[in-house]
Protein backbone atom coordinates (compact mmCIF):
# COMPACT_ATOMS: atom_id res chain seq x y z
CA UNK A 1 0.00 0.00 0.00
CA UNK A 2 2.83 2.41 0.80
CA UNK A 3 4.35 1.78 -2.62
CA UNK A 4 0.96 2.48 -4.19
CA UNK A 5 0.79 5.82 -2.35
CA UNK A 6 4.30 6.67 -3.56
CA UNK A 7 3.29 5.85 -7.14
CA UNK A 8 0.38 8.28 -6.87
CA UNK A 9 2.71 10.95 -5.49
CA UNK A 10 5.10 10.39 -8.40
CA UNK A 11 2.31 11.52 -10.71
CA UNK A 12 2.25 14.93 -9.02
CA UNK A 13 4.58 17.83 -9.73
CA UNK A 14 6.90 16.99 -6.83
CA UNK A 15 10.60 16.99 -7.66
CA UNK A 16 11.44 14.30 -5.08
CA UNK A 17 9.39 11.45 -3.59
CA UNK A 18 10.73 9.78 -0.44
CA UNK A 19 9.03 7.41 1.99
CA UNK A 20 9.86 8.03 5.66
CA UNK A 21 9.32 4.87 7.73
CA UNK A 22 10.31 3.51 11.13
CA UNK A 23 10.25 -0.13 9.97
CA UNK A 24 13.05 -1.70 7.95
CA UNK A 25 10.52 -3.99 6.28
CA UNK A 26 8.75 -0.98 4.75
CA UNK A 27 12.04 0.47 3.53
CA UNK A 28 12.97 -2.89 1.97
CA UNK A 29 9.60 -3.10 0.19
CA UNK A 30 10.06 0.41 -1.20
CA UNK A 31 13.62 -0.32 -2.34
CA UNK A 32 12.45 -3.50 -4.07
CA UNK A 33 9.97 -1.42 -6.08
CA UNK A 34 12.37 1.41 -6.91
CA UNK A 35 10.92 3.88 -4.39
CA UNK A 36 13.35 5.98 -2.37
CA UNK A 37 12.96 5.60 1.40
CA UNK A 38 14.68 6.62 4.63
CA UNK A 39 14.59 4.75 7.93
CA UNK A 40 13.72 7.02 10.87
CA UNK A 41 13.66 6.57 14.62
CA UNK A 42 10.80 4.54 16.09
CA UNK A 43 9.96 6.93 18.95
CA UNK A 44 8.38 9.82 17.06
CA UNK A 45 5.13 11.02 18.64
CA UNK A 46 3.58 12.17 15.35
CA UNK A 47 4.00 11.87 11.61
CA UNK A 48 5.17 15.47 11.47
CA UNK A 49 8.00 14.67 13.90
CA UNK A 50 9.01 11.78 11.65
CA UNK A 51 8.90 14.04 8.60
CA UNK A 52 11.11 16.57 10.37
CA UNK A 53 13.80 13.92 10.82
CA UNK A 54 13.49 12.97 7.15
CA UNK A 55 13.94 16.62 6.14
CA UNK A 56 17.10 16.82 8.19
CA UNK A 57 18.46 13.65 6.61
CA UNK A 58 17.63 14.97 3.12
CA UNK A 59 19.12 18.41 3.78
CA UNK A 60 15.84 20.27 3.24
CA UNK A 61 15.44 23.63 4.98
CA UNK A 62 14.18 27.18 4.62
CA UNK A 63 11.35 27.71 2.12
CA UNK A 64 11.58 24.25 0.55
CA UNK A 65 7.99 22.93 0.39
CA UNK A 66 7.46 19.44 1.79
CA UNK A 67 4.11 17.67 1.37
CA UNK A 68 3.24 14.93 3.83
CA UNK A 69 1.12 12.27 2.10
CA UNK A 70 0.16 9.59 4.59
CA UNK A 71 0.89 5.97 3.76
CA UNK A 72 -2.72 4.85 4.19
CA UNK A 73 -4.04 6.97 1.28
CA UNK A 74 -3.62 4.70 -1.78
CA UNK A 75 -6.23 6.65 -3.76
CA UNK A 76 -4.77 10.11 -3.12
CA UNK A 77 -5.17 12.35 -6.17
CA UNK A 78 -1.91 13.81 -7.53
CA UNK A 79 -3.80 17.03 -8.29
CA UNK A 80 -4.56 17.43 -4.58
CA UNK A 81 -0.86 17.16 -3.74
CA UNK A 82 -0.14 19.89 -6.28
CA UNK A 83 -2.95 22.10 -4.99
CA UNK A 84 -1.84 21.96 -1.35
CA UNK A 85 1.77 22.72 -2.31
CA UNK A 86 0.70 25.60 -4.55
CA UNK A 87 -1.45 27.10 -1.81
CA UNK A 88 1.46 27.16 0.64
CA UNK A 89 3.76 28.71 -1.95
CA UNK A 90 1.18 31.45 -2.52
CA UNK A 91 0.57 32.11 1.19
CA UNK A 92 3.57 33.77 2.79
CA UNK A 93 1.44 34.34 5.91
CA UNK A 94 1.21 30.59 6.61
CA UNK A 95 3.75 27.95 7.66
CA UNK A 96 1.53 25.06 6.58
CA UNK A 97 -1.28 24.21 4.17
CA UNK A 98 -3.83 21.42 4.20
CA UNK A 99 -7.12 20.56 2.49
CA UNK A 100 -10.80 20.08 3.23
CA UNK A 101 -14.08 19.51 1.43
CA UNK A 102 -17.71 20.25 2.28
CA UNK A 103 -19.64 17.86 4.52
CA UNK A 104 -23.23 17.28 3.37
CA UNK A 105 -24.12 14.33 5.61
CA UNK A 106 -25.15 14.88 9.23
CA UNK A 107 -23.98 11.35 10.12
CA UNK A 108 -20.49 12.15 8.87
CA UNK A 109 -20.53 15.43 10.75
CA UNK A 110 -21.27 13.58 14.00
CA UNK A 111 -18.60 10.89 13.44
CA UNK A 112 -15.57 11.50 15.71
CA UNK A 113 -13.36 9.66 13.20
CA UNK A 114 -14.14 12.42 10.70
CA UNK A 115 -12.03 15.49 11.53
CA UNK A 116 -13.68 18.84 10.90
CA UNK A 117 -12.10 22.27 10.40
CA UNK A 118 -13.43 25.83 10.55
CA UNK A 119 -11.68 28.68 8.73
CA UNK A 120 -11.50 32.46 8.77
CA UNK A 121 -12.44 34.59 5.77
CA UNK A 122 -8.95 34.13 4.27
CA UNK A 123 -9.21 30.33 4.39
CA UNK A 124 -6.87 30.00 7.35
CA UNK A 125 -7.73 27.32 9.89
CA UNK A 126 -9.27 28.53 13.14
CA UNK A 127 -9.70 25.09 14.73
CA UNK A 128 -9.75 21.38 13.96
CA UNK A 129 -11.98 19.01 15.93
CA UNK A 130 -13.50 15.56 16.03
CA UNK A 131 -16.67 17.21 17.28
CA UNK A 132 -19.28 18.61 14.86
CA UNK A 133 -18.17 22.19 14.14
CA UNK A 134 -19.62 24.64 13.46
CA UNK A 135 -22.71 23.70 15.46
CA UNK A 136 -25.97 24.91 13.91
CA UNK A 137 -27.69 26.09 17.08
CA UNK A 138 -31.13 26.85 15.62
CA UNK A 139 -31.35 23.83 13.34
CA UNK A 140 -29.82 21.02 15.36
CA UNK A 141 -31.91 18.56 17.32
CA UNK A 142 -30.89 16.46 20.29
CA UNK A 143 -28.43 13.79 19.23
CA UNK A 144 -28.56 14.82 15.58
CA UNK A 145 -26.43 17.81 14.54
CA UNK A 146 -27.89 19.69 11.60
CA UNK A 147 -26.15 21.42 8.72
CA UNK A 148 -26.92 25.11 8.33
CA UNK A 149 -26.18 27.69 5.67
CA UNK A 150 -22.43 27.44 6.36
CA UNK A 151 -21.34 24.02 5.11
CA UNK A 152 -19.02 22.27 7.58
CA UNK A 153 -15.66 21.17 6.20
CA UNK A 154 -14.16 17.70 6.49
CA UNK A 155 -10.41 17.83 6.92
CA UNK A 156 -8.30 15.84 4.46
CA UNK A 157 -5.13 14.53 6.12
CA UNK A 158 -2.55 15.96 3.76
CA UNK A 159 -0.10 18.67 4.87
CA UNK A 160 2.34 20.96 3.11
CA UNK A 161 5.08 22.52 5.25
CA UNK A 162 7.86 25.01 4.77
CA UNK A 163 10.87 22.85 5.60
CA UNK A 164 12.33 25.43 7.98
CA UNK A 165 9.19 25.37 10.11
CA UNK A 166 8.91 21.60 9.90
CA UNK A 167 12.38 21.20 11.34
CA UNK A 168 11.29 23.41 14.26
CA UNK A 169 8.06 21.50 14.85
CA UNK A 170 9.50 18.80 17.18
CA UNK A 171 10.91 21.54 19.42
CA UNK A 172 7.49 23.18 19.94
CA UNK A 173 5.78 22.40 23.23
CA UNK A 174 2.88 20.00 22.72
CA UNK A 175 -0.55 21.62 23.04
CA UNK A 176 -3.12 20.47 25.60
CA UNK A 177 -5.67 20.68 22.76
CA UNK A 178 -3.51 18.36 20.67
CA UNK A 179 -3.61 15.78 23.44
CA UNK A 180 -7.38 16.06 23.97
CA UNK A 181 -8.35 15.84 20.28
CA UNK A 182 -5.38 13.66 19.23
CA UNK A 183 -4.72 16.06 16.34
CA UNK A 184 -1.12 17.18 15.89
CA UNK A 185 -2.02 20.22 13.74
CA UNK A 186 -3.50 21.86 16.83
CA UNK A 187 0.05 22.30 18.14
CA UNK A 188 0.70 24.66 15.23
CA UNK A 189 -2.39 26.80 15.92
CA UNK A 190 -1.74 26.78 19.66
CA UNK A 191 1.64 28.43 19.04
CA UNK A 192 0.03 31.17 16.96
CA UNK A 193 1.15 29.92 13.54
CA UNK A 194 -1.23 29.83 10.58
CA UNK A 195 -2.43 26.98 8.38
CA UNK A 196 -3.93 27.68 4.95
CA UNK A 197 -6.81 25.42 3.91
CA UNK A 198 -7.36 24.44 0.27
CA UNK A 199 -11.04 23.77 -0.41
CA UNK A 200 -11.34 20.71 -2.59
CA UNK A 201 -14.42 20.15 -4.72
CA UNK A 202 -14.46 16.44 -3.92
CA UNK A 203 -13.26 13.95 -1.25
CA UNK A 204 -9.70 12.66 -1.53
CA UNK A 205 -10.67 8.99 -1.83
CA UNK A 206 -10.85 6.21 0.72
CA UNK A 207 -8.21 6.19 3.42
CA UNK A 208 -7.37 2.76 4.84
CA UNK A 209 -8.07 2.71 8.57
CA UNK A 210 -9.72 -0.71 8.87
CA UNK A 211 -9.71 -4.14 7.21
CA UNK A 212 -13.05 -3.20 5.65
CA UNK A 213 -11.50 -0.07 4.10
CA UNK A 214 -8.69 -2.18 2.65
CA UNK A 215 -11.20 -4.58 1.08
CA UNK A 216 -13.09 -1.67 -0.52
CA UNK A 217 -9.92 -0.18 -1.97
CA UNK A 218 -8.81 -3.53 -3.36
CA UNK A 219 -12.14 -3.90 -5.13
CA UNK A 220 -11.76 -0.44 -6.66
CA UNK A 221 -8.27 -1.26 -7.96
CA UNK A 222 -9.19 -4.56 -9.59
Amino acid sequence: MVVRVARQAQRSGATQIVVAADDAEIVQACTAHGVAAVLTRVDHATGSDRLAEACERLGLDGDDVVVNVQGDEPLIEPALINAVAAMLIARADCVMATAAHAVCDATELANPNVVKVVCDRKDRALYFSRAPIPWWRDGSTAGSPGIGSVAPLRHIGIYAFRAGFLRRFPMLEASPLEAVESLEQLRVLWHGERIAVHRSEAPSGIGVDTAEDLARVRQMLV
